[in-house]
């Protein structure tokens, strides 16, 4: 990490200076803005000896096993060199083992364990480093892991429960998509050569469409495929960019019956996430500002960095949380109430348990609404296909069977 030199005027006046780690020159202007003052002139004493190595990332449920397993040890006593080397050597994860290598040398080396995985934000998020740094600080470090294991596999199962809601879904839509493109490219071809062969010109209007949709994707593929890519490639940077994730994100919270799942998502994860790291210490300014970095939507990171300032010079905990807009009414009197009783910490683990609760169900009723909706939609459209094709038929044929063409 660079060490950065620096000069400011303090509270009296008088001009400071002192040294300081940080990632970045912007993030060490910022904390010392939190701290009501500002930083006159910045140097870069010593840039960091090493970047963050990158071995991939981890998948949730392992690390959550190896989050038990490494509190377990730390319990039995274990030092920390030995935990690391003993979990790197019996995980099955290549991934997970060369990280564990590369932290363990860290840590024998002199860096505390929170600094080690500073290194693999891939794998080791601010969550993950600011839970770590509170045990290590408190002294609970085992305890620590064990809340850890406990967050992630609470994650894991949410994610279980959106994922196994929505494949049966996603497959009906890809399997509908593919019946319909084989149908137009494959099919529907066949079907204009045996009209060109009847000498059937006078076509309905919904065989028109159809005949159109297929040579366009028969003929013009190519721009098809090269108009995908590149919308692929404009909605990435767009989405990249400070507006563009705004405004996907609060598009994502106004879309009808999902946004309201959505948000119920991210309460949830923010209850999750909060109740944690209040309970394992870490103080309630530092917990907004990494819950603002895990709660997965931009708007409500937002609003809790607006609550964040606000509680900052002096406010309670729901009232900009309430100003906001985006907490539900019964959050913020639970989050009222544990703030007046100090059990903030176990009222966000209860609203947690809600919301999740509350996914489970939304989910539920999802799937049992959208399934029979699909293949609805889905047996619309090959009749739509299968009727257009055949009305042609069935003119030539009731026009060769008239009296006039008779005689």
């Amino acid at each position: 990490m660079p060490v950065y030199g620096y000069t400011f005027r303090d509270n009296n006046g008088a001009i400071q200076k002192g040294t300081a780690e940080a990632d970045t020159e912007e993030v060490l202007r910022k904390r010392f803005e939190e701290q009501g003052f500002q930083i006159l002139e910045v140097e870069v004493l010593r840039r960091g000896s090493t970047r963050p190595r990158s071995f991939g990332k981890v998948k949730l449920a392992k690390l959550s096993i190896f989050c038990r397993q490494f509190s377990t040890m730390v319990d039995a006593g274990v030092s920390l060199v030995r935990c690391l080397d003993v979990l790197g050597q019996q995980t099955e994860d290549p991934k997970l083992r060369k990280i564990l290598a590369d932290v363990g040398e860290r840590v024998e080396s002199g860096d505390s364990l929170s600094k080690a995985m500073q290194r693999h934000p891939a794998t080791f998020n601010n969550l993950f480093i600011g839970l770590v740094r509170a045990g290590e600080v408190g002294g609970v470090l085992e305890e620590t892991l064990q809340r850890i294991a406990g967050f992630l596999e609470a994650d894991v199962a949410l994610r279980r429960k959106v994922r196994a809601a929505l494949t049966y879904p996603v497959l009906v839509v890809v399997f509908a998509i593919g019946i319909v493109i084989f149908l137009v490219t494959f099919i529907i071809p066949r079907f204009i050569e045996v009209f060109e062969d009847l000498g059937i010109k006078d076509l309905p209007g919904p065989t028109k469409l159809l005949i159109d949709i297929s040579n366009f994707m028969t003929t013009r593929y190519l721009w098809m495929i090269i108009g995908l890519v590149v919308f692929l490639i404009v909605w990435k940077a767009f989405v990249s960019t400070k507006f563009g994730r705004r405004l996907v994100d609060r598009i994502k919270l106004q879309i009808p019956i999902f946004g309201k799942l959505h948000h119920k998502i991210c309460l949830a994860r923010f209850s999750r996430t909060l109740g944690t790291l209040l309970t394992s210490g870490v103080p309630i300014l530092q917990a907004l500002e990494t819950v603002a970095g895990t709660v997965g939507n931009h708007i409500i990171s937002d609003a809790l960095m607006d609550a964040r300032a606000r509680i900052r010079e002096g406010d309670r905990v729901g009232d900009p949380l309430e100003r906001s807009g985006m907490f539900p009414p019964m959050v913020v009197h639970m989050i009222s109430v544990g703030e007046e009783s100090g059990s903030l910490d176990f009222m966000l683990q209860k609203i947690a348990d809600f919301y999740e609760s509350e996914v489970e169900a939304t989910l539920a009723s999802l799937t049992a609404a959208i399934e029979p909706l699909l293949i609805v939609i889905l047996g619309f459209i090959v009749g739509f296909i299968v009727i257009a094709m055949i009305l042609p038929l069935v003119n030539a044929v009731g026009q060769l069977s008239s009296p006039d063409a008779l005689q």
